[in-house]
């Protein structure tokens, strides 16, 4: 068993762990890696004919010390994992984890500036060049970064807004230079592969954490210098089931501009959750309606419940910018009774 411990690869180890794991946890993290991982990791279970109980306790006990040391990692440095890592597990333990964490570690970006105050963060870095911050925001959490870029000069917002949404690719080299500037003290980047930052769907979930007058500021200076961006920002920041981000009442107010038959339709792929919300607000004579016309209409094509979810939005958004509803969001949006 200890030669098999001594020769067993990393590759190897991991098609062990997902093996135990099961179909439906492993098919949740084949998402998250690259293809041609999948293919070699799809390979190697292939290939994998018998598990010992003692080799599988193994590969779990080691994934998990390695969860743990990451975490610990995340949490407050190197330094710090290996202390908390001498108490769980003991002194040569917690070398022979961080050992194997060295050569593949990879500490995300900014992760000092994601446990630091937005409003001592603004202080930090409201100085820097426009890219730089929208470098620092795409790193940052949506709601940490949203409460910053609302803190910028009108200015400004709109400008770091518009640098995130056309970010696409960064070289680490340029992301360690501006951690030094910026006195990191983060690991190095040990994958020389780019970095994916930034895009359309970055600066959305920011913009869905800022208040609303911030939003409309930077959406109606991006429709005047970049048209067909701003086009595809709005159409991202709100989906038809954020109908559960809106209270009873708005709900109510919204139905009331709404076709029956859009409705129906919209809520044919609906999830039970948004289904529960929408019925909830209307009569049962009519929820019973909808619900026969839901099932009468049989298959449809998601083209077409996609148009009529998109008409329920535009409702709403429209509700929305004439201060009849309020989406709850964060960023400072407060409602006064």
């Amino acid at each position: 068993m200890a030669k098999n411990e001594v020769t067993i690869t990393g590759t190897q180890k991991a098609a062990i762990l997902l093996v135990v794991l099961g179909p439906e946890k492993s098919a949740t993290l084949f998402k998250h890696l690259k293809e041609e991982e999948i293919e070699e990791l799809t390979l190697e279970i292939a290939n994998t004919r018998s598990i010992t109980p003692q080799l599988k306790e193994d590969v779990i006990n080691e994934f998990y010390e390695v969860c743990l040391a990451q975490q610990y990692i995340s949490e407050g440095g190197i330094g710090y994992a290996k202390e908390l890592l001498e108490k769980a597990l003991g002194a040569d333990k917690a070398l022979d984890v961080i050992g194997k964490l060295t050569a593949s570690l990879q500490v995300k970006p900014f992760e000092f500036m994601r446990k630091t105050d937005a409003s001592q963060l603004l202080n930090f870095i409201q100085d820097e060049h426009p890219q730089t911050i929208a470098l620092i925001l795409s790193y940052l959490s949506p709601a940490q970064a949203g409460g910053i870029i609302g803190a910028l000069p009108p200015d400004r917002q709109s400008d770091v807004a518009k640098r995130i949404a056309l970010m696409d690719r960064t070289s680490p080299d340029v992301i360690k230079e501006v951690e030094k500037v910026l006195e990191s003290k983060l690991a190095s980047l040990v994958n020389q592969d780019y970095n994916i930052i930034g895009g359309v769907d970055a600066v959305v979930e920011i913009l869905n954490s800022v208040d609303r007058g911030t939003e409309k500021h930077i959406m109606e200076t991006l429709e005047i210098e970049e048209p067909e961006l701003a086009d595809e920002i709005r159409k991202k920041m709100f989906v038809f089931e954020d109908i559960l981000l809106l209270d009873d009442r708005a709900i109510q107010r919204v139905l009331r501009e709404v076709e029956n038959s859009d409705l129906a339709l919209a809520l044919k792929s609906g999830n039970e959750e948004v289904q529960a919300a929408v019925f909830n607000n209307m009569s049962k004579r009519l929820a019973a309606m909808i619900k026969e016309d839901m099932d009468f209409m049989g298959p449809v094509r998601m083209k077409d419940v996609e148009e009529a979810q998109q008409k329920i939005v535009n409702i709403i958004r429209k509700l929305e910018d004439s201060a009849e509803i309020v989406i709850s969001r964060g960023g400072g949006d407060e409602i006064v009774v």
